[in-house]
């Protein structure tokens, strides 16, 4: 796979990825790991990364 091709893949990934956090953080879906209730504002955090490695993914530069 080229570069550019792998870029676009891992950027459209974590959109989703994001995107997906969201959602789960808007409608305070309950999720638990194990014993680990895990709290929404985790889901904020998590899609504010995937967000920033989306962009950074899709941003253009070699």
């Amino acid at each position: 796979m080229q570069r550019s091709n792998y870029r676009i893949v891992s950027g459209v990934v974590f959109a989703i990825i994001a995107a997906a956090q969201v959602l789960r953080a808007a409608m305070a879906v309950h999720v638990q790991a194990g014993d680990f209730t895990v709290p929404v504002w985790l889901s904020w955090i998590a899609a504010l990364a995937a967000a920033a490695m989306s962009f950074w993914a899709l941003r253009g530069r070699s």
